[in-house]
């Protein structure tokens, strides 16, 4: 097949995330496999215009707030009369409106929609221009072949009027020969745990920075590592120094892949605290480190960690609930809990993930057009 995938970034942009790894190693593999990939993504400041990752050829057009308009402009000039089997559009900012401007077997992929959670993280204009993009939605999009990576946002999705039976919901895997535990690295002796993602206000992060403050006013022995950048660090700084917990919270920053691994392996538990995510791949990729995950009771969330099995979820915005739940993961806990979120992420793969996806397009690519 040749497929075109629409992504606000790719995986080298500075603010990439969950989206730009589900994006490289679902549509890297499909490249591999000998399928002719492209993505269209927005470019940010001193980013080269095309590029080659993953098997993939990268086309950069406008930036973050500007793709939406440069997307279609640059599809006219230099994709629309490539024989495309199928084009995908990644939907996990808003919708780029594809059915107004594509004419080819279209794939809508949705991580997650924001709803009303866009006001916790953005000015109310951003959030309301958020909101009110994804309305037309259900009306754009209705009779779509349609990928969730949750049932959280399958159910979001037909909540909004798509038809489930247009969704096929196919779960983000996880690399499990590389995220593995590894016996020669011990945990951490004091109960350490880990944030590692976007630092972005809507993710919640200043309740696990509140929850180790709690502990500490108990005299409960508990750190805190932040790993990652966003334009909410500059807040949780502040709050670790209001909060007196700086002894307690380090930021680590961003982080390569093998740092990544090493503290997942020996922090206690990830913690990620939002109110809303498409899946939680973290806590997967600490599952498969052989390390549970206390996580908000959210959607997609609820899915990436089983309760009492593979990790704790606790109700989401409650600070005083989180550090129970931190406190209570003694180190045979942890062990216990480990082992259960390996077994877990077993059951999921890239691989698995791919062949899925690559049996949808190929299903919608042959569909009368």
């Amino acid at each position: 097949m040749k497929i075109l995938v629409l992504n606000w970034q790719d995986l080298a942009n500075p603010q990439s995330g969950g989206a730009e790894i589900h994006l490289h190693e679902i549509f890297g593999r499909l490249a591999r496999r000998g399928h002719t990939v492209h993505a269209l993504v927005s470019g940010w400041p001193g980013a080269p215009a095309r590029a080659r990752a993953d098997g993939m050829e990268i086309h950069r057009t406008g930036g973050r707030n500007t793709f939406s308009l440069a997307a279609p402009a640059y599809y006219r000039k230099h994709l629309a009369s490539e024989p495309w089997d199928v084009v995908v559009e990644d939907l996990n900012k808003v919708p780029l409106f594809t059915p107004y401007w594509v004419r080819r077997p279209l794939v809508l992929l949705v991580h997650h929609l924001f709803g009303a959670t866009a006001f916790r993280e953005a000015s109310v204009p951003f959030a309301a221009a958020t909101w009110l993009l994804e309305r037309p939605i259900p009306r754009v999009y209705h009779g779509l072949g349609t990928q969730a990576v949750s049932e959280s946002t399958a159910d979001d999705l037909v909540s909004r009027g798509l038809r489930r039976s247009d969704i096929t919901v196919i779960h983000n895997g996880v690399d499990l020969a590389f995220f593995s535990p590894d016996p020669s690295l011990p945990r951490l002796a004091e109960p350490t745990f880990l944030y590692v993602g976007r630092l972005k206000k809507y993710k919640r992060i200043d309740l696990a920075v509140e929850a180790v403050h709690l502990l500490k006013e108990r005299g409960h022995p508990a750190r805190l590592r932040i790993a990652g950048r966003g334009d909410d660090e500059v807040n949780l700084r502040a709050l670790v120094e209001r909060l007196g917990v700086s002894d307690r919270v380090s930021f680590e920053g961003f982080v390569s892949e093998e740092r990544k691994r090493e503290l997942l392996r020996t922090s206690w538990a990830n913690v990620l605290p939002s109110p809303k995510e498409g899946w939680g791949i973290t806590n997967v990729e600490a599952g498969a480190c052989g390390t549970p995950a206390v996580a908000a009771d959210s959607p997609g969330l609820r899915e990436s960690v089983v309760h009492g099995e593979t990790g704790l979820l606790v109700s989401y915005g409650d600070a005083s609930a989180l550090a129970d739940a931190l406190a209570s993961l003694t180190a045979e806990r942890v062990a216990r809990l480990g082992a259960g979120a390996r077994r877990f992420a077993e059951g999921l793969s890239w691989d698995r993930a791919a062949d899925r996806t690559e049996a949808h397009l190929a299903e919608v690519s042959t569909r009368p057009r």
